[in-house]
């Protein structure tokens, strides 16, 4: 009997560290759209820290490419709004729009500005 229970405390600890996530590799070759396109699948599954690892690596590969810097900001600003981190995610946002607050706004993506906007509208609204 002892033996029976031991045998199925040993599977299913075998079980548990069979389930244990392995680190994300992220191959060099990827594209930014690649690179993005795996955040976004990342985060739509709720794999936000292999999401932020994605958007992480846009932001030290492309630091000059402010296209994809400001993408890459917002997606982890918005990863952090979906974890209900709020302070963070409205310090992060608040900081992508501060980009937009310069003579060089007409050349920075329009879309995360507005969407920004939308995000902090709605948590200025949840407060109230």
């Amino acid at each position: 009997m002892y033996r029976v229970k031991y045998t199925a405390l040993i599977l299913i600890g075998l079980w548990f560290l069979s389930c244990v996530s392995k680190p994300l590799v992220i191959s060099e070759g990827l594209s930014p759209a690649q690179l993005i396109q795996q955040g976004q699948e990342a985060s739509d599954k709720n794999k936000f820290d292999q999401a932020l690892a994605y958007y992480t690596v846009l932001l030290q590969k492309y630091p000059e490419n402010m296209e994809i810097v400001c993408a890459a900001e917002y997606e982890i600003a918005f990863i952090h709004y979906k974890q209900k981190k709020y302070n963070q995610a409205r310090t992060e946002f608040n900081a992508l729009l501060a980009r937009y607050d310069t003579p060089d706004e007409e050349l920075l993506p329009a879309q995360f500005k507005i969407l920004s906007q939308i995000v902090l509208a709605k948590l200025d609204s949840s407060i109230q």
